[in-house]
């Protein structure tokens, strides 16, 4: 399994809306000087956290982008599936119709080992985990 630079991105962006929230609305252009990415890329993901109902914007002035839920709501596994689709090393692992040896594949449960443990990770680790150890990390020269 290898995340894309989307998949990276999305995760920084939500964690930056996280850290960020004092209740206003929150610009593409803000969230790429801070995390000094591309804004065109940004605006690319947004649209997909916005599809997903994860973020809501409003235009205008003051018009941005906020968290639709608070972050415990989002698991790191959430915000990269959308992004990313499967997460599962091999399709198979996913899908069993797609293997015709899934009964004697030696590497069968060593793949679904593997897939556990990952899911096990990005299923349980939380936006506000994230924001939490982002603000211990406070004072440190940590980017997000």
């Amino acid at each position: 399994m290898r995340i894309s630079t989307k998949g990276q991105y999305a995760l920084q962006m939500m964690l930056d809306l996280a850290v960020n929230d004092n209740g206003e609305y929150i610009t593409i252009k803000s969230i790429a000087k801070r995390q000094n990415l591309s804004e065109k890329y940004l605006e690319q993901i947004i649209n997909m956290l916005s599809r997903a109902k994860y973020v809501k914007s409003t235009r205008g002035a003051k018009g941005g982008y906020r968290l639709t839920n608070s972050p415990d709501f989002y698991t790191v596994g959430m915000i990269l599936r959308t992004i990313e689709g499967s997460l599962a090393p091999l399709s198979c692992i996913e899908d069993e119709n797609e293997c015709n040896q899934v009964e004697r594949c030696l590497l069968c449960e060593l793949w679904s080992e593997i897939n556990d443990a990952i899911n096990g990770v990005i299923d349980h680790v939380t936006l506000a985990d994230l924001v939490r150890r982002y603000q211990d990390s406070v004072g440190y020269d940590y980017i997000i």
